[in-house]
């Protein structure tokens, strides 16, 4: 009961905000849902209906042989491999659905699934080449690296979790059920992505109004907040310059509270915990703002 009140306490704080600003708070919910019609359903919708349609169809089964090399260095079996190159071509939560569909299928234990979770579910590539490249820093070039330290780090993060992992000379995998038909495939990734979409854009507009406070802080201290909380609020407060390139690396490795969430969100009925999955994004934005200090000596 004593923890029950002390949530409730803050969340009347919010809400007495929220009737004291509500001019304010539906602006920036407004701009929220724009920015989801514009940027976010845009960029995850076809990937997410893909991704579910790809795994329901063996694509897991299929990337196994191909990526089985690269997956032996994680411990982790071949399947695991196709959530950690969707993960990094379609963008949050991505990565992290196609895991928890390849545990669903019975090609990854929990504890597989769950050491997966630390570094698959990462940015899109379109926000970084072209959003935070192009748009903030004004050069494809820094969006290429951006890209790059992005990849390398979520790699690198990969390693922290091995340990944990039993050397791939064991049991064989659970039965696969059989695969459905292209137009049960295609419903059935359809129906997921548009419920997904929902979370997704749901929490996208609430930490919007959340951070909107927050933009108004002077200096990277105010940056800083609002990419801790939602990474697309963060894009305006960057400046373009070797600060603001290191604290784009780092909040995109990240990804934000509201990622946090929309993760959360999309492994509600997987059984699958989220404690590794924080401490592998944590852990990754700590080594891309390594690399983008380094690289920012070359760029900037």
């Amino acid at each position: 009961m004593r923890s029950r009140w002390t949530a409730c306490l803050p969340l009347c704080g919010l809400l007495v905000w929220f009737l004291a600003d509500a001019g304010e708070v539906r602006a920036a919910a407004g701009a929220g849902l724009a920015l989801c019609g514009r940027s976010v359903i845009p960029a995850l919708f076809p990937f997410m209906a893909a991704s579910t349609m790809l795994v329901s169809l063996g694509f897991g089964e299929w990337a196994a042989p191909r990526l089985a090399g690269l997956m032996n260095v994680y411990r982790l079996p071949g399947p695991a491999g196709s959530a950690l190159l969707l993960g990094l071509v379609g963008g949050y939560p991505i990565g992290a659905r196609t895991a928890a569909e390849l545990h669903k299928k019975g090609l990854l234990t929990a504890g597989e699934a769950e050491r997966l979770l630390g570094f698959c579910n990462n940015s899109n590539p379109v926000f970084l080449l072209s959003v935070l490249g192009g748009g903030v820093f004004g050069s494809p070039r820094a969006g290429v690296y951006l890209w790059l330290i992005h990849v390398l780090s979520a790699l690198l993060t990969g390693f922290f979790f091995r340990g944990s992992g039993k050397p791939i000379g064991r049991q064989a995998l659970p039965r696969v059920s059989p695969c459905p038909s292209l137009p049960a495939a295609f419903v059935e990734g359809v129906k997921n992505a548009c419920v997904s979409m929902v979370y997704v854009c749901g929490f996208v507009i609430f930490f919007y109004v959340l951070a909107s406070p927050l933009a108004g802080l002077s200096g990277p201290l105010g940056a800083g907040l609002t990419g801790f909380l939602e990474l697309f609020s963060l894009t305006p407060l960057l400046a373009a310059d070797r600060e603001g390139f290191i604290l784009a690396s780092a909040c995109a490795g990240w990804g934000g509270v509201s990622i946090l969430c929309q993760t959360a969100a999309v492994l509600e009925d997987s059984g699958l915990r989220l404690r590794t999955y924080v401490t592998g994004k944590a852990l990754q934005a700590l080594l891309a703002a390594g690399l983008a200090a380094l690289v920012s000596l070359y760029l900037f």
